[in-house]
This record gives C-alpha cells, sequence and structure tokens, in this order.
C-alpha cells in the first residue's frame, strides 16, 4: 500500500495503555494485545493509531513504535492515574478530544476496534457521530466477573448494559476463544455477529533460550524444581491457591522445589495490598524459604524466566483467553491452569499441559506434582506447547485474521456520509447516563459451573 492508497484504523483502548510498562497496576494482556495487533498491523501496510487515556503530564503524547504504528494519548480528566472502575464519567472528553485530533489532521476513521467496555462505549457514539464502523474485543464479560467476586462495584449495571449493547450494534465482535463466544451467546445476547480470532504471541521471542542457558543466566539450579506464576497481584487471578497447592506438594521437603511469582505492585494500591496479603499467606504457610517474588518481569528478560521454569501455573478464578499460557507453551514450558474461559482453549490437556477446577487447592498441587516428578513427559507436554503455539497463537498470524476481516467489513458498503468534523456540537455525544440500572438475576440459564452458586447478573 502506498501513502495515498494506505489504510488506516484506530484501535481504541481508553485505559490499557499499549505503549505503558507491562505489569504496572492495571497493565496486564490488554496491553499486550493492543500493541502487539497495532505493530503486526502496522507490518501489514495498516496505518495504527491506538488511542489511550493519558495519566501524567510527563507522559508523550504521540509515542511512535514503528513506522505505520503510534500510541496517541488524549487527556480524559485530571492527568493521574484513576482505576478502570471510575474512568466512566470522563468518556465524554475523550470523545471530544479524538474528534478534534480527527479535524486538526484532516482525517477521518472509518474503522475503529475497540477493546474492553470503556472503549466500546466511546466507539458507539463515534459510530453514532461519523458513522464509523466498529469491531469490538471485551477483553472481560462483566456477567463473568461480577459472578467471581463479592464486591460489584456501582459501574457493574451500566458495564452490563453497554455490553449488551455493543454485542447487538458492532458490525463484528471478536471472540479469543470459542468459550469466550459461548459466554457471550449464554450470558448477554443471541444478536451480534462474532469471529473467533485468538491472541497471540511473538513467537521468535518467546522460545529464544532453552532452560539449561535460561537457569545460568538467573543463578537456579540445574535440579531445581521451578514453578512459576507471573501476571498481576489481583484476587481474581488466584495467586493464594497457587501458594496453597506448593505447600501441599508431595516435593515440598526435598529442598530443590522454588515457587516464584512475578509481578509489579505499587505499596498502598490495590496490586500491592494483595501482594501484602500473598506474602503473609506464603510466611503463615512456612514457605517462604522456597518462595521468590522478583517484581515487575520486563518483556525483555521474561522469556528467560519462562524458560527455567518446569511449569508455569495460570490459576485465575477466570480468563477470556489467557495470554500467560501461551507465552510459556511458546517457551516448551508446560502449563497448569484454571479449567475456565479461554484456558480451555489455550491449553490441551495432557497434550501442553492440565487444567485444574478454579480455587481448588488440592487439584493445583496434584497436577503440579505429576508434570514436576515426570520430566519426559514434562518435556514431552513442553514439546506440544511449542508446537500449538506456532500453529494456532503468533501475532502475525492474528494479524491477518484481523486484517482479512477489517478489509471485508470496509469493502462490504459504504461508510455513511459522515458530518464534518468541525460542525459536531458537543451535545452530539450522548450524556453519560447516572440513573442506575436495576440488576436482575438470570433465570433463563444454568449458572456456569466456573462460578460461585449465586445468582448471574444481567442488565435488566
Amino acid at each position: 500500500m502506498d501513502s495515498t492508497t494506505q489504510r488506516r484504523i484506530a484501535l481504541i483502548s481508553v485505559h490499557g495503555d499499549p505503549a505503558i510498562e507491562i505489569g504496572k497496576e492495571e497493565a496486564g494482556g490488554q496491553n499486550v494485545y493492543v500493541r502487539n495487533v497495532g505493530e503486526a498491523l502496522g507490518q501489514l501496510g495498516w496505518q495504527v493509531d491506538m488511542f489511550t487515556r493519558k495519566v501524567s503530564a510527563k507522559q508523550e503524547t504521540i509515542v511512535q513504535h514503528s513506522e505505520n504504528c503510534r500510541t496517541i494519548r488524549l487527556q480524559a480528566g485530571e492527568l493521574e492515574f484513576v482505576p478502570r472502575d471510575d474512568l466512566f464519567e470522563y468518556l465524554p472528553e475523550f470523545i471530544d478530544n479524538f474528534l478534534e485530533f480527527q479535524a486538526k489532521n484532516g482525517f477521518t476513521y472509518s474503522l475503529i476496534h475497540t477493546n474492553y467496555w470503556l472503549s466500546s462505549w466511546v466507539g458507539m457514539q463515534l459510530k453514532k457521530i461519523q458513522g464509523s464502523k466498529q469491531v469490538h474485543t471485551y477483553h472481560s464479560l462483566g456477567v463473568v466477573k461480577y459472578n467471581t467476586i463479592e464486591d460489584i462495584p456501582l459501574i457493574a449495571s451500566q458495564r452490563l448494559i453497554v455490553e449488551k449493547e455493543i454485542l447487538e450494534t458492532a458490525e463484528r465482535i471478536v471472540a479469543t476463544s470459542p468459550q469466550e463466544k459461548e459466554h457471550m451467546r449464554e450470558l448477554v445476547s443471541l444478536e451480534g455477529n462474532i469471529d473467533i480470532i485468538p491472541c497471540g504471541t511473538d513467537i521468535r521471542q518467546f522460545g529464544c533460550i532453552d532452560r539449561e542457558a535460561a537457569r545460568a543466566e538467573l543463578g537456579i539450579a540445574k535440579d531445581a524444581k521451578v514453578v512459576m506464576y507471573v501476571g498481576r497481584f489481583d484476587p481474581r487471578k488466584g495467586i493464594e491457591t497457587l501458594v496453597r497447592a506448593i505447600a501441599e506438594s508431595k516435593l515440598r521437603e526435598n529442598g530443590n522445589l522454588q515457587l516464584i511469582i512475578g509481578g509489579g505492585s505499587r505499596p498502598g494500591q490495590s496490586d500491592g495490598i494483595e501482594r501484602d496479603r500473598i506474602e503473609s499467606i506464603v510466611k503463615e504457610l512456612g514457605i517462604s524459604d522456597i518462595t521468590t517474588f522478583p517484581g515487575r518481569i520486563s518483556q525483555e528478560i521474561l522469556p528467560i524466566y519462562y524458560a527455567a521454569a518446569d511449569v508455569s501455573v495460570v490459576p485465575s478464578h477466570y480468563e477470556p483467553f489467557g495470554l500467560v499460557a501461551i507465552e510459556a507453551m511458546a517457551c516448551s514450558t508446560p502449563v497448569v491452569a484454571s479449567d475456565v474461559g479461554g484456558l480451555q482453549y489455550t491449553v490441551v490437556p495432557e497434550e501442553t499441559g492440565l487444567l485444574a477446577p478454579p480455587q481448588d487447592v488440592a487439584g493445583f498441587a496434584a497436577a503440579i506434582d505429576r508434570i514436576l516428578l515426570n520430566p519426559e513427559w514434562a518435556e514431552k507436554l513442553g514439546k506440544g506447547g511449542r508446537k500449538r503455539v506456532e500453529s494456532k497463537f503468533s501475532w502475525d498470524g492474528v494479524a491477518i485474521q484481523l486484517s482479512e476481516l477489517y478489509i471485508k467489513l470496509e469493502e462490504s458498503q459504504l461508510v455513511p456520509p459522515a458530518t464534518p468534523i468541525e460542525a459536531v456540537p458537543a451535545t452530539a455525544i450522548e450524556a453519560v447516563p447516572t440513573t442506575p440500572i436495576n440488576l436482575v438475576s438470570l433465570t433463563a440459564k444454568e449458572p456456569m459451573e466456573s462460578t460461585p452458586k449465586q445468582a448471574l447478573l444481567v442488565a435488566n
């Protein structure tokens, strides 16, 4: 594509900054997904602009990642970190600044790919204002999340309404696994168009080092039995289940069992509070001597940690996909994961790892021990994982599938003439609803096995 015919797309990720350091609070799989999709699409010739919220005056407004891919930070509220559950009221300002950016640059994005429910609301307003076509990836479904936690936030009712509307109005929804699509159909709406396109990983970066070399670099003994967790410190990630499982491991008394819990945290913030809680459980269980907390592990050295581990554990209460699982598999490391959501698609039991019921300490302990006690079988699982990632989960392959979807949507029909951007009044943007929306029990369906036995929530 030359400059006159190059296709342009806006990837919107309001709270998940593609240019931020992975591992910081509210920075995880979504940030990785948007950044890698954007860069891979840029390699295919798309002009990719990734829009996110600016949280500090010190941040660059525009970060150029490659010739065709950049992150653009827009102000929405004060220039400070705001938890995602408190961001909804600032979205109209985000839209105003998005429209202003278009006007200053003399073009309109006819195609928008939104990520997470906050961004979906932004995309739906832009669709109404200027006729943009919208693709959406959920990353997490509120109806599933709110049935795995006790403290349901006030924004929950609004989120459920928005998630139903986006499914029914977007040109296309991208589900990252068959299980996620099934949840949408069972718990959100029977309407809407859904394609399944998985998340990906960099198969050149992950898998670039073997176990012996990785352990030498990290100073880990050759005969150590290494169990690894990497991700955010969040109660829903199930780290407590893992540490309790390690305390029950048959190898605990062997002297060479090691647990690595990697992830960034900030004192006083939600992730820092959770890390403190996990550390106190580790101490209580008497496994402090075999547990290390290396902190945030950069993307550059993360493959070394995966390669050094005998098993990577993903004990989440729910995951729509499970990016950590495929990163570990790409490094030929077996995975033990919760038998929920997209992990049921990512991990193939007995071929790439094992699945265990979420929050089942005994189940995780047995699965971890089974792999650690059978090194030859573990090596076979690792090879199976690498093969699966190469065939299904490379970012290049994901980008090709997305590009084909975008082109199909662009060419299906002409986008309706857009109102001149300069003429769009601020009142054209829908006001943020302030009236609470009731939550009701979902009575038409049986609750999913992976959720606690309580009434599922849907928008009324």
